[in-house]
């Protein structure tokens, strides 16, 4: 059972001291403080890579009523076959919540949500207002942040001498050791009929081969690259283009992750020599990391976008998806060159969503289609991967 609840504390690193109840497991965390404002899916924010070093806090005010359970975790290290036998479990440096549910009602629940941050050794606190933290983060911006039962004075200390996310690599942390093959499919998630059970034998597609750049990837994106009729393979980071284009692959995909992308130049440069060898679809920090391997640039947002209602137009259609988006950095479109176009826009901002590349057949952006949790609007982004590779001329 979770150890009894004590008086716990979350301190900013300009010195904002907000008091709750201690959550989860007990000790000290620092991270940078950001706030999601997706209503359901907490597991899934829980467990996404790209929230490693980051202390999230939940605006929707009730949280762990659903409970856990293994098949709803977003995180995968690829160490059994399809790459479901080792859950790595949360990669997030903190969880803030207003209201922790005593209890776990949900035909799907294995556990309740303080075990399973108990057993992983996250710190918590609950009880906190956040709905003054989330005003107070949107005005002064994402900042470093301390969690703990240690006086307010010892937290401050902890978060002012935490590493600024500006410049910082958190791509080793989540990425893969191995290379593995994925062949796990989102079964009776699926969204239609033949998704949940598979096409007829005269209705399949030729298989094609896609190896994955794994900077910190969902594994509902795996599971829609499945889906889609791509073998997959994944790789770690920090493998050469050489080395991806001896897997004689048709298309290469580049994940999601945490972190600087300016910070992760291994990566920037890999994706520089497959440019115009292959097709290439980037999600999220992919998205920025092929922008800056194209001649871009990319900055931090004040306090980013989190959450599944992010709104964003597609500028050659006038469609507005909503999307699930994680991330704080963006894409200068300024800097883009001439031959690269932009091709979704963030409502709220204006920001950068997507971007193409004809002369290379390259294409990403900056939000997640493959819904996890969130809504359905973009899947259709895997099928136009496809369809760029059977079209490809590279």
């Amino acid at each position: 059972m979770p150890s009894a609840a004590s008086d716990s504390h979350l301190v900013l690193a300009d010195g904002t001291v907000f008091r709750g109840r201690a959550f989860g497991a007990r000790g000290t965390t620092v991270g940078e403080a950001v706030f999601t404002t997706t209503m359901t899916g907490y597991q899934e924010v829980l467990t996404d890579p790209s929230y490693c070093g980051q202390i999230v806090v939940m605006t929707a005010p009730e949280i762990g009523n659903v409970g856990v359970n293994a098949s709803d975790t977003e995180s995968v290290d690829g160490s059994g076959a399809g790459g479901k036998s080792n859950d790595p479990g949360p990669r997030l440096a903190g969880f803030v919540v207003r209201s922790a549910s005593p209890l776990a009602s949900n035909w799907r629940s294995e556990q309740e949500l303080e075990q399973y941050l108990e057993g992983h050794g996250i710190v918590a606190i609950r009880e906190i207002d956040t709905r003054k933290l989330t005003r107070h983060l949107r005005d002064h911006g994402a900042q470093n942040a301390a969690v703990g039962t240690a006086s307010p004075d010892e937290l401050l200390k902890a978060a002012r001498a935490a590493p600024d996310m500006n410049g910082l690599d958190l791509v080793e942390r989540v990425t893969p050791k191995e290379r593995y093959e994925f062949t796990e499919s989102r079964g009776v998630w699926g969204t239609t009929k033949k998704a949940r059970e598979g096409l007829a034998p005269s209705e399949r597609r030729e298989e094609l081969h896609v190896v994955c750049m794994d900077f910190g990837m969902k594994r509902n994106i795996l599971r829609c690259l499945v889906d889609t009729g791509f073998r997959v393979t994944v790789v770690p980071a920090r493998t050469s283009a050489r080395d991806i284009l001896a897997l004689s692959p048709d298309g290469v995909f580049l994940s999601n992750g945490p972190g600087d992308p300016s910070a992760v130049g291994y990566a920037v440069e890999t994706v520089r020599g497959l440019l115009g060898k292959k097709p290439l679809f980037g999600i999220c920090l992919g998205h920025q990391l092929l922008a800056l391997a194209l001649g871009g640039k990319t900055y931090k947002l004040k306090f980013g976008h989190r959450g599944a209602n992010q709104p964003v137009k597609d500028l050659a259609t006038g469609r507005i998806e909503i999307t699930t988006q994680n991330h704080g950095f963006c894409v200068d479109l300024d800097s883009l060159p001439k031959s690269v176009r932009s091709t979704h826009v963030h409502l709220n901002d204006g920001t950068s969503e997507g971007l193409a590349a004809p002369d290379f057949q390259a294409f990403s952006v900056q939000y997640h289609p493959e819904a996890a949790a969130g809504p359905h609007d973009s899947l259709y982004l895997f099928e136009r991967f496809r369809e760029s590779i059977e079209h490809a001329v590279v």
